[in-house]
């Protein structure tokens, strides 16, 4: 639902981003306030033994899964811009969600959509050419699975003009610019820490069915999904807190798909 006083919106954060014997996040107590779990698939984070219990505790408390692939980047948690052309991206993203549908059948559940993941998914949003080869990686490997991309962004529009299923989402922790775009996490203001604000923020942002800039200023997007990040110190309570506002304010919190 995507109207102004919309009465319902999916919770997603990205999980199952430790690798090996390192942990990063609190993944269990994430999956039991998100409706959709965004799962690394290997390359920025995640290893067939996380991805195996992640997929495997969703299904547990009844959370979606995605696949979530991002740049192979280990040691910069995919959160680096890495010089892989479109078509490298496209075979990429193709290869990672082979590998999140194998898991999650080996797990008894369904992959339930795509995410792209740090700055790849920066990239979706304003680059076009990263974004078809995005959409053209999913469509390859399974036309009806659908992606979940940042609202308003060129992967949503791209697509969408594939007659691709498109949830678009906005982000409770992140901020935006006065153009409705995410602010670079080398900026002032792109991470939002405090659970309360975030909370409420989130709430603005749904009731009106548009993101609130770094001024204060509502810019119109459509609205299926709110992401919070797993990966920091402050994720449980704010997933929490948001949650518990949307609720309060009337607007159920459920899956997308």
């Amino acid at each position: 639902m995507t109207q102004t006083g919309q009465h319902e919106v999916d919770l997603n954060a990205d999980l199952g981003e430790g690798f090996g014997c390192y942990k990063i996040g609190d993944d269990d107590a994430m999956l039991s306030i998100v409706t959709s779990a965004n799962v690394a698939c290997g390359f920025h984070a995640g290893d067939p033994e996380i991805m195996a219990a992640t997929f495997r505790k969703a299904k547990e408390l009844g959370v979606r899964i995605g696949a979530h692939p991002g740049f192979p980047d280990l040691w910069g948690f995919g959160r680096r811009v890495m010089p892989f052309s479109p078509a490298e991206i496209e075979r990429l993203v193709a290869y990672q969600v082979g590998a999140a549908m194998g898991m999650a059948a080996y797990s008894g559940e369904s992959l339930r959509y795509v995410k792209p993941h740090g700055s790849l998914g920066n990239l979706t949003e304003s680059n076009t050419d990263i974004a078809e080869a995005v959409a053209r990686a999913i469509h390859a490997v399974d036309p009806k699975l659908p992606v979940l991309a940042i609202a308003g962004g060129q992967l949503d529009l791209c697509a969408r003009a594939r007659n691709m299923t498109v949830f678009s989402e906005i982000f409770a922790d992140r901020g935006y610019t006065e153009e409705g775009r995410l602010v670079s996490r080398k900026l002032p203001g792109a991470l939002i820490h405090d659970p309360e604000y975030a909370a409420a923020r989130a709430v603005r942002m749904v009731q009106t069915g548009a993101v609130e800039t770094l001024s204060g200023a509502m810019v119109p997007v459509r609205i299926d999904s709110i992401c919070v990040h797993g990966d920091n110190a402050h994720s449980v309570e704010v997933a929490r807190r948001v949650r518990e506002a949307l609720v309060a304010a009337g607007i159920a919190v459920r899956a997308f798909c």
